[in-house]
């Protein structure tokens, strides 16, 4: 079997650490929107959405990503003020409540970001990759935290399918390199169900490891996805054990942080595929 490459960083945010190199990093899904695809709805109130963040780390989520907007295909557009609505008291009251839980705040807004920072949140997940607000950059730089850059793009016009996403994601971190955001900061994501059908979804799947030769850690968001879904002919909420599979694909490929919905089935995986990839034993008893 060959090693996939995995790098050492360590986030240092205030009270709150995340650490990559020794174990794959669970970020569990909190989604405070009407329409999310798979739990849109759900957690519609900051007393809802902080409930489940919790139960999110208890489930073993080393961080929680904050969204304020769907993206799903055929979302609406969700204007800056309602983001900020939506994000601002959740992250406040998870920040008060526990200030060593790493949280993200996914969004492509460059004003959601710097307010969702100044709130509390400690790290920028942008499933455009600094390339849909000129001014996002410029505020991961003058915050000097850690930014997930997603492989996105308006249309499906590839010419060679990893090769195009190299070149996007290189686009991307040279972004964020101008502004001033520094390398070690970068965590990369391939984007899995954007702008991508059935085919491209499982060929990236299998090329994950070429992306993790661009120098920067990987982040695995599958959970629940279209593809899987279609793979599988279930519906939204009976996936588990294939975003399981893609999980434990991907880990074995390199990624190194897995973002997901249900956090305590898959943290087994995640347990298991660790004992293998980091020759972990930290979580499991030997018994034979």
């Amino acid at each position: 079997m060959n090693i996939p490459t995995l790098y050492q960083r360590s986030y240092r945010m205030g009270d709150a650490e995340l650490t990559l190199g020794h174990a794959t990093q669970i970020m569990g899904i909190l989604n405070v929107t009407p329409d999310s695809f798979s739990d849109g709805g759900m957690h519609h109130s900051p007393e809802l959405a902080v409930s489940h963040a919790l139960k999110l780390v208890e489930d073993g989520a080393d961080v929680i990503d904050i969204g304020g907007e769907s993206t799903r295909p055929g979302h609406e557009p969700v204007g800056v003020e309602e983001e900020l609505a939506r994000v601002i008291p959740v992250i406040q009251a998870i920040h008060r409540i526990a200030p060593h839980i790493p949280l993200s705040v996914d969004t492509y807004k460059a004003e959601v970001a710097r307010q969702a920072l100044e709130a509390g949140a400690h790290i920028i997940n942008d499933v455009w990759g600094f390339k849909a607000d000129p001014d996002m950059a410029r505020v991961a730089a003058e915050f000097d935290c850690p930014v997930i850059l997603m492989h996105n793009r308006h249309d499906r016009n590839y010419s060679d399918l990893v090769s195009d996403m190299l070149a996007d994601l290189k686009e991307s971190i040279q972004l964020a390199l101008d502004a001033g955001v520094r390398e070690e900061q970068i965590i990369l994501d391939p984007g899995i169900g954007f702008a991508k059908d059935y085919d491209e979804n499982i060929h990236a799947m299998t090329s994950l490891d070429a992306l993790g030769q661009l120098g920067f850690p990987l982040l695995l968001a599958t959970s629940r996805k279209r593809f899987i879904r279609t793979a599988l002919d279930l519906p939204v909420d009976d996936v588990v054990e294939g975003t399981a599979a893609t999980v434990a694909f991907g880990i074995a490929q390199g990624c190194q942080i897995v973002r997901v919905h249900d956090v305590a089935q898959i943290k087994r995986t995640v347990r298991m595929c660790d004992a293998m990839v980091y020759g972990s034993k930290n979580a499991l008893s030997y018994n034979g």
